[in-house]
This record gives structure tokens, C-alpha cells and sequence, in this order.
């Protein structure tokens, strides 16, 4: 990939160029799902996260666990989460345009005072489309969607996986980019597209 392909990646769709790693450790935890699919998501967030060469924790010194994933029927399910609006500003106002959009996932972050990421809700309605999806493929595409902070249209036109040999795998290029992105001399935010070159530049190192 070169810089032309990365930048993409992170521009939103106002043209601002926005960048965000996670600054500590992932603690994960999901709900909503039996106990096989939960190794599933456990599983491709260990991957990810050992791509990357960031760590996992068991617990969050500050919020207990930072990465909760959420699978259910209705939207309106979130509502009864207890302490989740706490988490989530406006939740009801959020749970109205999902509805109302007809949508079947969605991610909030929340970031530190220096702009890295330090909290994620992964919100999956598994309707048809969703249910059709099998449950490996839907947890690595949901890992790798929360391990940095992407642009709002990356990857609308074209997946983050791919299919080798029968099986779902990421793609070589994000893997990479992933891996250039953790590099410790890399920045935890960037807000500037000259960081595109950076990483382009970083992945070049790697490879």
C-alpha cells in the first residue's frame, strides 16, 4: 500500500484526516452470545491484538473492562443494559437513529486526554444479513474494525478480509498496515494526512 491508499482509510467523510490507536491495554467482554461463539470473539481479538503487538489485560484499571461487544435481536435491548447510558452519552437518541436507519452494527469509541482510544462498544442486531454471516468471519472483521479508529467510509466498498483457500482471512495489506500503525515509533493520534505517508513509509520497513 502507499500513501494514496492509506489515507482513505482515515479521512471522514467531512475530509478530515483522523487517526487513532488504542493507548492500553484490551480488556474484552461479550454478551449475548454462547459460550462457542465467545471463544470465537475471544479468539480474533487475541489475533488482532497479537498483530498488532499491543496486549490484552483481564481487567482495566479505570473502567473495568474497555472493549464490550454486544450481540442482540433489537435495538431497543440496549436500552436495558443497566449503567450502558452512563457509558454511551445520548444512548437513547443513538438507539432512535439506529432504528430508524434500519442498521445492524455500529461503534462508539472513547478516547484519553491525548486522543488515543481507551474504550469501545461493538453494537451488532443480528438480523438475516448479520445471522447469515459465520460467526469467525463476524468477529475478526468486528476486531479489526475496533483495533484502531478508521475512517466512517473504510471499507464500504471493500472488505478488511478475505478468502484463502477456503478460509476467511484479513488481508495481507490491512494486516500490515495494522502492524506499521502499532510501531512503537509511530504516533498514538494523528490528525494530519502527512501521517499516511508515515505509515506507508513504516510498512515498507516492516515487510
Amino acid at each position: 500500500m502507499i500513501a494514496e491508499d492509506i489515507q482513505p482509510l482515515f479521512t471522514r467523510t467531512d475530509g478530515s484526516y483522523l487517526f487513532a490507536r488504542w493507548g492500553r491495554p484490551i480488556a474484552p467482554v461479550v454478551f449475548g452470545v454462547d459460550d462457542a461463539t465467545l471463544s470465537v470473539v475471544k479468539g480474533a481479538c487475541e489475533a488482532v491484538v497479537t498483530l498488532a503487538g499491543h496486549h490484552m489485560a483481564e481487567t482495566d484499571p479505570e473502567l473495568g473492562v474497555n472493549l464490550m461487544v454486544f450481540f442482540f435481536r433489537d435495538w431497543a435491548e440496549l436500552l436495558e443494559v443497566p449503567d450502558l447510558d452512563r457509558l454511551v452519552p445520548d444512548l437513547a437518541q443513538l438507539v432512535a437513529r439506529l432504528q430508524a436507519a434500519d442498521a445492524n452494527q455500529y461503534r462508539v469509541f472513547r478516547f484519553d486526554e491525548a486522543g488515543a482510544i481507551k474504550a469501545c462498544f461493538v453494537f451488532l442486531r443480528m438480523d438475516d444479513e448479520l445471522s447469515a454471516v459465520p460467526a469467525e468471519t463476524l468477529a475478526l472483521s468486528q476486531m479489526v474494525q475496533s483495533i484502531l479508529l478508521w475512517s466512517d467510509q473504510a471499507f464500504k466498498t471493500q472488505s478488511p478480509l478475505a478468502v484463502a483457500e477456503g478460509h476467511t482471512v484479513l488481508r495481507p495489506d490491512i494486516g500490515d498496515l495494522i502492524r506499521a500503525a502499532y510501531d512503537p515509533v509511530m504516533p498514538a493520534v494523528a490528525d494530519d494526512a502527512s501521517h499516511a505517508l508515515r505509515i506507508a513509509a513504516r510498512m515498507g520497513r516492516l515487510s
